[in-house]
């Protein structure tokens, strides 16, 4: 017997008050697109969403469903398959819904979305734009309405979410990492008393969980009376405009969360602390450029509204440099400390890479002293499916064996023609590269490696490494045709971290595995290898190029150590000359 789950009421999670209102907002107006919650593990960022069931209110036909979908659930399992018993028993073509028909009208939940498959995640992204999911099985097609909101909760340490599907998040929140003392008091004292007597907790808040629902519905009824000033609508152009938004989607997501923040409030006008209100959330993970706010004021905004205290003109996630880099390069004995500036790709060199592998993509490189030749990108054969591709088909089965008992033949699943590739770049931007533009001339086989990984149609990843810090230059994504202006735009100075890149780049390796076990990975770490530190004792990058882009009459031979102990292919360009 299944024991009944019983979640932490909404009500009493303490503070959090701008991650409850987005959740709201959304229960209020679900084509707002549901909220993506971002922060650090132990943040009550499942137990919120969970939460948020208990407070959906009745609709015309039924309560709206909570369906969550689990990171290990199959595609059957998510959009739907063939009834096997119901063919067998009364031969008849019956569909089992699945978890997106369940959701339908209500909320699809996903904890740890960023280690969601990649194979459910494109399900996910063709049903979130029709609204309908059709299932098609050997010349049988089945189709259903599946609107609902999407929430998802992740950890941003455990890897990144596809930017298509982050685009389809309509808020996204990120929580702090630190708490008071007094909230976490707080919050000790609720949970215990909450696992002390689960059902006399939940009594306690039954009052407030009441009054929530019947505000919530209350907005709900009101939503469609909320109108918009004309400044509203300039209002939000020109700041999508100044955070260098792709398409519309957050001008219109903007327009429905402070609509449904009017309704929520009880008011019938959007207001300037609407639109304040849900401006972070709506442009958190779409901003592409910081701007100043207060370059640009409303065209006429209401005299008297308050400005949100919630207003933030950094981009999340940009990082910020450290002041004293050069000081504790200099402690750390590293070479080339110097301040940060940028250098172009070296015009006057070719921009393409020599054949550098020989060998099978995704197989393990051993190391070696001298310089290899070999195959281009994406020529290399693929490794053998894996065992689950030659499952048996039983839809297929079914269907061949037209109801007949005992079958006489049995089908299988088709095995997958390809595996998905990502090449990893490492990139030196230390302060050692400035010298004799070696940064340039990386920077070069960057986008040379970009152009024929776009050809080849495989995924792309770029971490530089510099200033005594890590920067994502490229999140991983389908390699783009050109990536000059990124790099062009990346500067150099400063230590080199290689051990904590190195280290990071074993991470991003296990996090991709683990989300996807059959991905191919090849990782490149470009360098002139001036550095005293040793990357020995780290977990291994499997598949690796250590690509030496040190330039001197007497190389110092850092770089080929350096594949020496990570079990690297070493490479060497095979016509350098010194400068």
């Amino acid at each position: 017997m299944v024991m009944p789950v019983v979640e932490f009421p909404f009500t009493a999670v303490v503070g959090q008050t701008s991650l409850k209102t987005a959740l709201l907002l959304n229960v209020i107006n679900p084509r707002i697109g549901g909220v993506l919650i971002s922060g650090p593990r132990g943040s009550a960022k499942s137990t919120l969403a969970r939460a948020l069931a208990a407070i959906l209110p009745e609709g015309e036909k039924r309560k709206p469903p909570f369906v969550t979908l689990p990171l290990g659930a199959s595609e059957d399992r998510l959009t739907g398959s063939l009834d096997l018993q119901k063919i067998l028993t009364e031969r008849e073509a019956t569909f089992h819904e699945g978890l997106l028909a369940k959701a339908d009208g209500g909320i699809l939940y996903v904890d740890e979305v960023n280690l969601l498959a990649d194979t459910l995640v494109d399900l996910l992204l063709d049903v979130a734009a029709s609204g309908i999911n059709i299932v098609e099985r050997d010349g049988i097609s089945h189709s259903h309405p599946a609107r609902f909101s999407l929430i998802g909760t992740m950890n941003p340490d455990e890897g990144e979410l596809r930017p298509q599907l982050l685009d389809r998040f309509g808020l996204c929140l990120e929580q702090p990492p630190n708490v008071s003392i007094e909230a976490r008091i707080a919050i000790v004292q609720q949970r215990d008393a909450f696992d002390r007597d689960p059902a006399s907790f939940i009594a306690g808040f039954a009052d407030e969980q009441a009054a929530l629902v019947s505000r919530v519905e209350h907005a709900r009824r009101g939503l469609a009376t909320v109108t918009a000033s004309a400044w509203v609508y300039e209002h939000i152009a020109k700041r999508c405009e100044a955070a260098g938004v792709e398409g519309m989607r957050a001008d219109v997501t903007w327009h429905r969360a402070a609509q449904a923040h009017a309704a929520w409030r009880g008011d019938t006008t959007i207001s300037q602390e609407d639109v304040d209100s849900v401006e972070p959330w709506v442009l958190a993970h779409r901003r592409t450029r910081s701007d100043d706010k207060s370059a640009e004021p409303p065209s006429s905004p209401p005299p008297s509204s308050p400005s949100s205290p919630q207003e933030s003109g950094q981009d999340p996630g940009s990082s910020v440099s450290s002041s004293n880099t050069d000081e504790h390069s200099a402690s750390h004995g590293q070479w080339g400390a110097m301040p940060p500036m940028a250098q172009n790709m070296l015009e006057s060199q070719p921009l393409t890479l020599p054949a550098l592998l020989a060998r099978p993509f995704g197989k393990h490189s051993l190391f070696n002293g001298g310089t290899r030749k070999g195959l281009a990108l994406g020529q290399g054969r693929a490794s053998k499916p894996p065992a689950a591709a030659f499952r048996p088909d039983w839809f297929g089965t079914l269907i061949a064996n037209r109801g007949q008992w005992p079958w006489r033949q049995l089908r299988y699943r088709k095995a997958r023609t390809g595996q998905p590739r990502v090449h990893l770049v490492l990139l030196d931007t230390s302060g050692s590269t400035l010298g004799k533009r070696l940064l340039g001339q990386t920077k070069g086989w960057v986008d040379s490696l970009t152009r024929q990984a776009y050809s080849a149609r495989e995924q792309v990843a770029i971490v530089g490494f510099g200033n005594d810090t890590l920067a994502c230059l490229l999140p991983r994504q389908r390699a783009p045709k050109s990536v000059q202006a990124l790099l062009n735009a990346t500067d150099g100075g400063g230590g080199t971290p290689l051990r904590k890149a190195v280290a990071h780049a074993g991470q991003l390796i296990r996090q991709w595995q683990r989300r996807d076990p059959g991905l191919l990975i090849r990782t490149y770490l470009m360098t002139d290898g001036r550095t005293r530190e040793s990357v020995a004792g780290l977990p291994p990058l499997g598949d690796c190029v250590v690509m030496d882009a040190e330039q001197s009459f007497v190389k110092r031979g850092q770089a080929a150590r350096l594949a020496q102990q990570l079990g690297a292919l070493y490479w060497t360009p095979p016509t350098q000359e010194p400068a």
